[in-house]
């Protein structure tokens, strides 16, 4: 069962509809219930989300107002013209890009339907209406709270799991151990997801500046997880029993070790192309068994290349860097005093 809790954004929609009724009722509007309800279908998740729907709405209602004025004063006050100002006005409002505006638009016709007149009066209330609405809205959405800290643990979360998998693979290659259970590979999985998404939102909730960071981090280290996902079948066909085996286990352990915001991906191709040097000048295979180790082993360092590649790309943000080197070091510390 969910926990019960008052989270920011319903604390912001129960304020700011209160705000909204209170204003347009001390103007004595008509309906002035109604732009509480606009301000509750305007507090969105971002600010930008917020700007665009707020936009969408007061579009949608301006056309609405309109297609309604021509539509009553041409056929009438009754069920019909509703019918068709629907038939006219939705597929406009999807037209124009403002589908979002809809049922906001619909309760300002509704009005006009139920006052049985248009007249600049009327217009006027319906626009204070939705200036009211949607502004008290975009008020309420300037307020976002940060979560660059909950980002920043996904990331540590998320170099955890890489730093347990390329271990994993490496005891594999040594000892031959298959007790793992591969947890951190779904792991890694939910953490890349989350950490996009959330990352987005973050984007979003910036006008003057294009906080991606994040976000190209998760597409780089979900590009990354795709290379890890790839080698896993192959780790099993390798013979531990070869030296190349070995080697391949120690590249790997040294790599869990890198896992980090930085970016050390020069130093590892170096030491890549150095074992791939050392595969170039091994004997030929003489069986099958030594054939297919010896394509698992080249296609394993082929991805092992992409791997580092895709690291290179990416440009770390060295204040990040700093920040996530210090939470997982208060991390391990504070594990060290339980145990």
């Amino acid at each position: 069962m969910p926990k019960w809790r008052i989270g920011y954004r319903t604390l912001k929609t129960a304020i700011g509809a209160a705000l909204s009724i209170f204003i347009a009722q001390l103007l004595q509007l008509d309906f002035y219930v109604s732009a509480g309800i606009i301000t509750v279908l305007c507090i969105s998740v971002t600010k930008k989300e917020s700007v665009r729907a707020s936009w969408e709405r007061i579009l949608a209602c301006l056309v609405g107002l309109i297609y309604g004025s021509i539509v009553y004063e041409l056929i009438g006050y009754h069920p019909i013209s509703i019918a068709l100002l629907f038939l006219l006005f939705i597929p406009t409002a999807v037209a124009i890009g403002a589908k979002r505006g809809v049922v906001t638009s619909v309760v300002i016709m509704l009005h006009l339907y139920t006052i049985e007149g248009v007249n600049v009066e009327v217009l006027i209330n319906e626009i204070l209406l939705i200036i009211i609405g949607v502004g008290v809205a975009l008020i309420m959405n300037m307020y976002m709270p940060s979560n660059e800290k909950d980002l920043t643990w996904k990331q540590v979360r998320l170099e955890d799991c890489f730093r347990s998998i390329w271990k994993e693979f490496a005891s594999y290659l040594r000892f031959g151990d298959n007790s793992w259970d591969g947890k951190e590979i779904a792991d890694a999985a939910a953490f890349i997801e989350e950490g996009k998404e959330m990352a987005l939102k973050n984007v979003d909730n910036h006008f003057l500046r294009n906080d991606d960071y994040f976000y190209h981090y998760f597409k780089m280290r979900e590009k990354q997880f795709a290379v890890i996902k790839s080698i896993l079948p192959f780790i099993s066909t390798l013979d531990r029993t070869l030296i190349q085996g070995e080697k391949m286990a120690s590249f790997m352990e040294e790599l869990s070790q890198a896992v980090s915001p930085g970016n050390t991906s020069a130093y590892f191709l170096v030491r890549l192309n150095e074992l791939r040097n050392e595969l170039q000048q091994m004997e030929l295979p003489q069986t099958r068994e030594e054939f297919e180790v010896r394509s698992s082993l080249f296609y394993i360092l082929h991805e092992l290349e992409e791997y580092l590649l895709t690291k290179k790309k990416f440009k770390p943000d060295p204040k990040r860097t700093k920040t996530v080197s210090a939470k997982r070091l208060n991390r391990d510390h504070e594990q060290r005093d339980t145990k």
